[in-house]
């Protein structure tokens, strides 16, 4: 019998939620796990409902969180525009003990991130959150972080720097580690550049405007590299989200998820600033 994913989110009529099924039917853990419940607190005006959201994609509209927390083995939060709403909508699966997931950016700020951390620990509840961007083959494969950059560039757009911004830092922390000594950013809310100054003078910077695509480049003493686009992120993103919930493993330091909700806090206010 094929263990049951339950979705908890904002609206459920949303681009992540929507590619689920898909994504999940071409997992390497597809005869393992199905998507069963959902539950949303209000739909998006002008798109599905959750009763015909969950008929489209044959599962059960649940009426409460805790309907789809009872029913379900592995939760997954999602709300992923949201980040400020997934303390209170994370609160009953955090104390459920089943493995959870929660979507990026994990919150938006460091107070609301160890929070959730120390309600999932005080449940013995697995917790996993990540971009995806994490897993590009250019990162998951381990060859970036073998060469020991002492200089990490990213590149990266969407719709906001604030929402997107976790793309970018998930990779930059994924490779270059959480010993980060200074932040510093210039620009505005269209185009901006934000630095990162390491221990034993390394650097990692992530650029942004609107349209750029994700694209990577590192120097390390010896060599560099540069990729103009990041590969195969959604499978393997997705493996790993099942790997999670079939063992109650992450694959992500607690250290470094909140390494990078202090940095995004950071650079929020840093942005913020910089427009007055």
């Amino acid at each position: 019998m094929k263990k049951k994913i339950g979705l908890i989110d904002l609206f459920i009529d949303e681009w992540h939620s929507n590619h689920l099924p898909e994504w999940i039917a071409s997992s390497n853990r597809k005869d393992e796990f199905e998507l069963a419940y959902a539950w949303e607190e209000a739909p998006f005006p002008g798109r599905r409902n959750l009763q015909e959201w969950c008929k489209d994609n044959n599962m059960i509209a649940a009426k409460s969180i805790e309907e789809v927390v009872e029913n379900c083995d592995v939760i997954s939060v999602l709300a992923p525009a949201n980040p400020e709403v997934h303390a209170r909508l994370a609160d009953i699966p955090l104390r459920s003990g089943k493995p959870v997931y929660v979507d990026k950016p994990f919150a938006d700020s460091l107070a609301a991130a160890k929070g959730m951390f120390d309600l999932a620990e005080k449940h013995s509840t697995p917790l996993m959150t990540s971009s995806a961007l994490r897993f590009c083959e250019e990162i998951h494969s381990g060859s970036l972080q073998a060469m020991k950059p002492i200089l990490f560039n990213t590149l990266g757009g969407g719709r906001s720097f604030p929402e997107y911004a976790i793309h970018q830092l998930e990779m930059i922390v994924a490779v270059m580690g959480t010993d980060i000594k200074d932040i510093q950013l210039v620009g505005d809310s269209q185009k901006l550049s934000l630095a990162l100054k390491y221990g034993n003078s390394r650097l990692a910077t992530a650029t942004y405007a609107v349209y750029f695509p994700f694209a990577i480049s590192a120097a390390s003493e010896t060599k560099a590299v540069a990729y103009s686009t990041a590969t195969g992120y959604w499978d393997n993103f997705v493996n790993a989200l099942l790997d999670f919930f079939a063992t109650g493993v992450s694959p992500i330091p607690r250290e470094q998820t909140l390494c990078i909700a202090e940095v995004l806090e950071k650079a929020v206010a840093l942005l913020q600033n910089a427009r007055l």
